[in-house]
């Protein structure tokens, strides 16, 4: 049955193809003698003109789909090329801005580190101590350095802590913020003092005696008593006071000046801890 199918088609598309062909020949003879056509001649003319026009139609659409197709081809490399250049600008800007950035903190160290008593030492935080115990960080610089156990440590924002234990090339700091962290502090406007402990997340100053003068708002800066800080380090500002209550001491909260969990480059100040054998 297939084959019969196959067969019949075979013809008509041989008697059309025939018949094409025959009102080629006829139109060929009538433009060769250029007489007027008769009305099998105009026939033959319809037809050839219907099937060159349909063949120009195909033609066309084909020629179009494929501009079309290659169109696109070239739109998608030119995206893909433009994707991967905008994404090695901006790689190349981060790189640029954290450069900027690494810069101005690196300057703002130099400019802090005039400030303090030489000697002193630049370090770089490279990792936090896992233990849930105490807040302390870990720095690149260590005994071979000349970092010893209880020395100052700060940044342009203020103070950060004091080493607590050292390595060859390594050395841990106890934040100032941790609960057994204690050091000598002031009021700078009115000079009262007190003693600045860390509250986990902040700071706790004791041993005001209610009658002082403490204001929120007030800037706490380290008194240089002990011999540990140098005078005039930013602690904080003073977010709470309450002097209502049983006992002789106010009750002073302070918040950090230094944004500890922003921290990268340190100065630790080469004086070592007069307590601390």
């Amino acid at each position: 049955m297939r084959k019969k199918n196959k067969r019949a088609r075979q013809i008509r598309l041989f008697l059309f193809f025939g018949l094409l062909l025959t009102l080629f020949i006829i139109m060929l003879v009538s433009m060769v003698s250029r007489q007027e056509f008769n009305a099998p001649q105009k026939l033959a003319l319809e037809v050839i003109g219907t099937a060159q026009y349909g063949m120009t139609v195909a033609t066309g659409s084909l020629n179009n789909v494929w501009r079309n197709y290659t169109a696109l081809i070239n739109v998608r490399e030119e995206n893909a090329r433009l994707r991967e250049e905008l994404r090695k600008n901006k790689a190349v800007n981060n790189e640029y801005r954290e450069a900027v950035a690494t810069n101005v903190r690196l300057a703002k160290l130099l400019e802090m580190k005039e400030t303090l008593p030489p000697p002193t030492l630049t370090a770089e935080i490279i990792g936090v101590d896992p233990s849930q115990w105490f807040k302390t960080i870990i720095i690149n610089r260590g005994s071979s350095d000349g970092v010893q156990t209880g020395m100052p440590v700060v940044t342009v924002e203020g103070v950060v802590g004091q080493v607590t234990n050292t390595s060859p090339h390594f050395a841990k700091i106890l934040l100032a913020i941790d609960p057994n962290s204690a050091l000598d502090g002031l009021v700078q406007k009115t000079r009262v003092q007190g003693i600045i402990k860390g509250g986990g997340a902040g700071f706790h100053m004791e041993y005001v005696l209610k009658n002082n003068e403490v204001e929120k708002g007030d800037l706490i800066v380290t008194s240089g008593i002990g011999g540990i800080f140098p005078k005039g380090v930013p602690i904080g500002t003073v977010s709470k006071v309450e002097k209502a209550g049983r006992g002789m001491f106010q009750v002073i909260e302070i918040e950090p000046a230094v944004d500890f969990s922003q921290l990268e480059h340190l100065i630790i100040v080469m004086k070592k801890d007069p307590l601390v054998k």
